[in-house]
């Protein structure tokens, strides 16, 4: 006989565990269903794990400030200890450098001083008292390793950043989600994995649940996918893709982690940077290390990729993002030796993710998330519990969308924001932490 529930949400990584949790909490019988082994063994494991407070966007900001407080408190959010141990906040601020390309941050200082998020004007000589390392000259546009003026200053110099106090990264995203999974399981929340849904089942025009590839089905009113770079499959699985403007795609990212410069502990005394100059952030790592990812300039091709087959191997773009890095910081230690991340990002067209209802009743969606959402993640799933009980008690969040006030700053944001209908917004950067 099938199991039953009042929503299954498929996906446990980070937002999806969040999601279970914030049902729970609302008193729904979960379920959570997820291919991998245990939560946040997906794509989430892969994050680099920033959590930062800028945004090109007053909704994308206010989230975002809103998200900083959960990981800020984590052990109260989450209200139970697990005993694998608990994920840690490194709050060691965000600097991000002041370029033609993010319009010198004007948007993003007028909505900080909108919203009450706390920032600072570094000038170079703050900057290089922070990072004595960083060669400040400017590089722009990025270029790939075989143009000829890779590496050349354009002759400018960057003059000005902005230091966003109130962010860093978590250590351990996957242990995160873990966290985030006991904390569910402690409200009540189910949790079944190495389980692949491979049919969205329906009854009288809605969603009934799901079926699994072992034959078996859970039924449920209610189904929730948030199955990062698989949503798309589960999307068009379900049938609800054709009034759907934004789509979501499997994007493949290589992430470089390489030694601090010798007398200079990055872990220690570095902060999280954003550089679109150089089109790379970076951020602190265990061991003595520095994570660095690439902001997508226009000069590298994206790599969209089927989720289950792609290459896992680094390739040239590991090192065009190490010797773009090396420009700012001229005595890094680039080794032979390759390491770091190679994993998938499911983004959209702007790089906004979907958190919405769909064309079929019932089912839910919360997609397009990696890259620029791990932050967001208990906020993220507070919202989405609040969007399934406000459409499930008869709102039209398609023509009167949910207005969501969020906890902490008291803030109300129109969820519509993140519509599946939506166009294409402009004011986005267009990339994962620009």
């Amino acid at each position: 006989m099938a199991e039953t529930a009042d929503a299954i949400i498929i996906g446990a990584g980070v937002i999806g565990a969040a999601t279970a949790f914030e049902m729970a909490k609302a008193g729904m019988k979960t379920i959570s269903v997820d291919r991998n082994h245990d939560a946040g063994m997906g794509s989430t494991s892969g994050s680099c794990a920033i959590v930062r407070v800028h945004y090109s966007t007053l909704d994308g900001a206010a989230f975002a400030y809103e998200g900083y407080f959960y990981w800020r408190d984590w052990a109260d959010y989450l209200e139970v200890a697990d005993p694998t141990g608990m994920a840690k906040f490194i709050e060691c601020g965000c600097l991000v450098m002041e370029t033609d390309a993010n319009g010198h941050l004007a948007k993003h200082k007028g909505f900080s001083e909108e919203i009450g998020i706390p920032f600072e004007l570094w000038d170079a000589t703050k900057i290089k008292e922070k990072l004595p390392v960083y060669n400040l000259e400017s590089f722009a546009p990025a270029k790939t390793l075989d143009d000829p003026d890779f590496g050349r200053p354009n002759g400018s110099q960057v003059k000005n950043a902005v230091f966003w106090p109130t962010a860093g990264y978590v250590t351990d995203p996957q242990l995160s989600a873990h966290n985030l999974r006991v904390a569910a399981e402690a409200k009540g929340a189910q949790f079944k994995f190495g389980a692949e849904v491979v049919e969205i089942l329906r009854k009288d025009g809605r969603t009934a649940g799901v079926k699994l590839s072992d034959g078996s089905e859970i039924h449920a009113p209610v189904v929730v996918n948030v199955g990062g770079p698989a949503s798309s499959k589960i999307n068009a699985m379900a049938g609800v893709t054709d009034d759907m403007t934004i789509t979501t795609k499997a994007l493949r990212q290589e992430v470089v982690h390489v030694p601090s410069p010798e007398g200079f502990d990055f872990e220690k005394l570095g902060t999280v940077v954003s550089d679109s100059d150089i089109s790379c952030y970076c951020r602190p790592e265990h061991g003595g290390h520095i994570l660095i990812g690439s902001e997508d300039p226009e000069c590298d091709a994206h790599q969209w990729v089927d989720d289950e087959d792609f290459n896992r191997e680094f390739t040239e773009q590991w090192t065009a993002q190490a010797q773009r890095y090396a420009q700012r910081v001229p005595d890094l230690p680039i080794t032979a030796q390759t390491r770091g991340v190679v994993d998938l990002y499911d983004v959209t067209e702007d790089w906004i993710p979907i958190y919405d209802r769909s064309s079929l009743p019932g089912f839910y969606m919360a997609c397009g998330t990696s890259g620029n959402q791990y932050k967001n993640a208990p906020i993220a799933g507070k919202m989405m519990a609040a969007l399934v009980q406000y459409c499930e008690g008869g709102g039209d969040h398609d023509s009167e969308p949910l207005q969501f006030e969020m906890p902490y700053t008291g803030l109300s944001i129109d969820v519509g924001f993140y519509s599946r209908k939506r166009s294409i917004n402009q004011d986005s950067s267009f990339s994962v932490l620009g």
